[in-house]
C-alpha cells in the first residue's frame, strides 16, 4: 500500500526578533487535521520544536522512506524573507526562504536548500508544499493596514504580515549587499519544479496572519481549507487553486495564491 505522509509546521514565536505572529500553530493543527482525513501520517513541528535542524531533519527522513507511488505533503505556516543569493542562480540576486523558531542562531531555511533536498525523492514520488508566509517584500518599514478589521470592538487582534525583514538576523555587511531594496523580478519560490507548491501569495506580495470568529488563522490557510470543504478526491491543485482564487485576494486580504509547479502536477488529483 502507498505511503501518504505529511509534515505540518507552525511557527507563532520568533524569540529576539519582536515579531511574533498569532495563527500558524493553528494553521498547522488545522492542516494537520486535513491530511489525516485524507489518509496521511502527520507528525507536528510547533514553535520551539521548528528549529532548522528540525525541519530539514524530518523532510530528509521522509524523502528517504518514500518510493515510487508514495506521497509526502509538506506544511508550512510561518515568517518568509530572503537573503542574498550566494551561487548566482537567483534574476533578482536573492535566495526566498522560510524562517525557522532559531532563524537568529542557524539562519533561514532557503530555496536552495530545499531543492537539494526535494531532488533526492525517488521518481513517482508526489512532492507538495503548501505555504503559508511571504517569500517577498522589502527591508523598508510596512505601511500600516488600513482596510477594515475582521472582527468588531474596541481593541480588534492585528493583522500582520508573514514577513520577517532580513536586517532582523543578517549583520551589517550581509546587508550592505543585499541592499536597500529588492528588485522585485519574478523568481522560483522554495522546492522550484521538483515539487508543487501552493503558496499564499504571489512573489512580490504578503501573506497575512488573520483572525476568524475570534480565532487567529493564516488568511490562506482558512481560505483553502475552506475551499476544500467544496471539492472532492476526483478534484485537482488546479481546480482547487481556482476555487481559492475566488475567495483572495480581497478587500481585507490583498494577496494572490500561487500554485507553482509543472502542469502534470497541477493536475494531480488532491491529496492522491
Amino acid at each position: 500500500m502507498a505511503k501518504k505522509l505529511a509534515l505540518c509546521v507552525g511557527i507563532n514565536n520568533y524569540p529576539g526578533t519582536d515579531s511574533d505572529l498569532s495563527g500558524c500553530v493553528n494553521d498547522a493543527n488545522d492542516w494537520a487535521a486535513v491530511f489525516k482525513q485524507y489518509g496521511f501520517s502527520v507528525e507536528l513541528l510547533i514553535d520551539e520544536q521548528a528549529t532548522k535542524h528540525g525541519i530539514l531533519s524530518k523532510i530528509q527522513q521522509m524523502i528517504s522512506s518514500c518510493a515510487n507511488g508514495d506521497s509526502i505533503a509538506i506544511q508550512y505556516s510561518g515568517h518568509g524573507t530572503y537573503i542574498p543569493d550566494i551561487d548566482g542562480d537567483e534574476d533578482d540576486k536573492t535566495d526566498e526562504c522560510l524562517c525557522p523558531y532559531d532563524i537568529n542562531d542557524n539562519r533561514p531555511i532557503t530555496d536552495d536548500e530545499l531543492y537539494d533536498l526535494f531532488s533526492k525523492k525517488e521518481e513517482g514520488v508526489k512532492l507538495v508544499m503548501f505555504s503559508d508566509s511571504c517569500h517577498s517584500g522589502s527591508v523598508i518599514k510596512f505601511k500600516p493596514i488600513v482596510t477594515p478589521p475582521t472582527i468588531s470592538g474596541l481593541n480588534p487582534p492585528q493583522r500582520k504580515v508573514k514577513f520577517l525583514p532580513p536586517g532582523t538576523f543578517l549583520s551589517k555587511s550581509q546587508m550592505d549587499r543585499l541592499g536597500k531594496l529588492r528588485s522585485f523580478v519574478r523568481h522560483s519560490p522554495p522546492g522550484r519544479h521538483n515539487s508543487l507548491l501552493l503558496s499564499g501569495c504571489q512573489d512580490v506580495e504578503y501573506s497575512y496572519d488573520a483572525v476568524f470568529d475570534n480565532r487567529p488563522n493564516g488568511a490562506f490557510t482558512f481560505v483553502a481549507l475552506d475551499c476544500l470543504k467544496r471539492l472532492t478526491a476526483d478534484n485537482t491543485y488546479k481546480e482547487w487553486h481556482k476555487a481559492i482564487k475566488t475567495m483572495l485576494p480581497s478587500q481585507q486580504y490583498p494577496q494572490s495564491p500561487n500554485l507553482f509547479g509543472s502542469k502534470t502536477m497541477s493536475n494531480w488529483k488532491i491529496f492522491s
